[in-house]
Parts: C-alpha cells; structure tokens; sequence
C-alpha cells in the first residue's frame, strides 16, 4: 500500500468537497461573483485529482481514503462558512406582553427594530422583526435572553435587502462596539408600556426639532 498516494487521494477529495460545500452555500445565498470563481477553482481540482485517484478506487483501503475525503471536506466546508457568518438573519421575538422595553433596549444595541402587534392565547403580544448580520447574531440571541428571558424567538436567512435603516446606517462594526446588555438594563425602568414608549419617542423629537431649529 502506497502511503503517499493514500494520502494524496484523501486531501484532494478533502480539498474539492470544501470547495464544494462552500460554492453550494454561497450559490443559495446570491453571491453570484464569488460563487463562480470558487467553482473555477474545485472544478480544476476535481479534473486534476481524477486522473491521480480513479484507478485505484478498486482498492477498499483507497476507497475508504477517497469516501473519507469526502465526508471531512463536507463538514470542513460547512465549519468555514459557519465562520465566515455571510450574509443576514431576520430574527422575530414575541414578547409575553405589550413591554416596549425589549424593543428599546435592543435598538440602544444598535439593532433595527420594527414593532407589530400580535395576539396570543392569554392576550396581546409585541411581534419584533430584527435584521443582524449572522456574525452578531449569537449577540444578539444573548441580549434578548439576558433582557427578556421569556420571549420567543426563531430566525431564518436574508438573501435579499434593499433600502431601510440597515443598508443606511448600520454595520456589525457599530454592533460591536454598543454597550452590552446589563448596561443597557441597568438604565432601563422595569416596564415600558406603549403610551410610555410613545410619549418618550414623542419628547425625542421634539426635543431634536428644538435643536435643529
């Protein structure tokens, strides 16, 4: 048995199915420039590679070697994206009740918030929508558990976003370097109802018209 050539066969297949698993992800989330590069690449791979392997797949110990490849590379790729964190989530909490708190807090984190109403079993909800960057996204899971213990909350994947207050003003950079959770917890009152978050909203902007004048 031909080490070398065992070893040769296991990184190549490591090699393309990396290369694989991260052009796949990347193709689903519509980067379309780098997608088609990285495929330029595993597809030299791969034709480079066969010529070498395909003749001892008859071999078990190569086969072994060669299926091997192919199951590292898959959770190597995966485990690389996985750091990278491109693109968007969309996170939805569903507050246990009408407290704006959660809302403002996390907007004093830096995130975008918009507020919807929904109803429950036992009564009226808040319904928020966030928009993080994957990288924040773990921050952002922590804040809400740290802020609202008993909310709800599920996100999913944003291929697409155009216009609004993220493409504008926001960047995981700013994210970063918001105050963290128990800061802006220890500033906050217990409960913030609705007409109490309206009414400060409202003396925000007047006080800002005030200034601008």
């Amino acid at each position: 048995m031909n080490w070398l050539l065992l070893g040769q066969i296991f990184l190549i297949n490591l090699l393309y199915i990396t290369l694989n698993t991260i052009r796949v992800i990347l193709t689903m989330r519509g980067y379309r420039k780098a997608a088609p590069l990285l495929a330029i690449i595993e597809v030299t791979i791969y034709t480079l590679g066969l010529s070498l392997v395909i003749e001892y797949l008859s071999n078990p110990i190569y086969l072994v070697a060669y299926a091997l490849g192919f199951g590292v590379g898959i959770y190597t790729g995966m485990m690389i994206e996985d750091r990278l964190a491109l693109g968007y989530s969309v996170v939805y909490i569903i507050t246990d009740s009408v407290d704006h708190t959660l809302a403002d807090s996390l907007r004093k984190l830096g995130y975008g918030v918009t507020i919807q109403t929904g109803y429950g079993r036992d009564g009226e909800r808040l319904v928020l929508t966030v928009l993080t960057p994957r990288s924040t996204e773990i921050r952002l899971f922590r804040a809400i558990e740290e802020i609202s213990p008993t909310a709800f909350y599920y996100s999913f994947e944003a291929k697409y976003i155009q216009g609004g207050f993220w493409t504008k003003n926001i960047s995981p950079q700013e994210i970063a370097e918001a105050p963290l959770p128990e800061e802006i917890m220890a500033e906050e009152e217990d409960f913030m109802s609705k007409e109490e978050y309206q009414e400060e909203n409202d003396l925000k902007e007047s006080s800002n018209q005030d200034n601008s004048e």
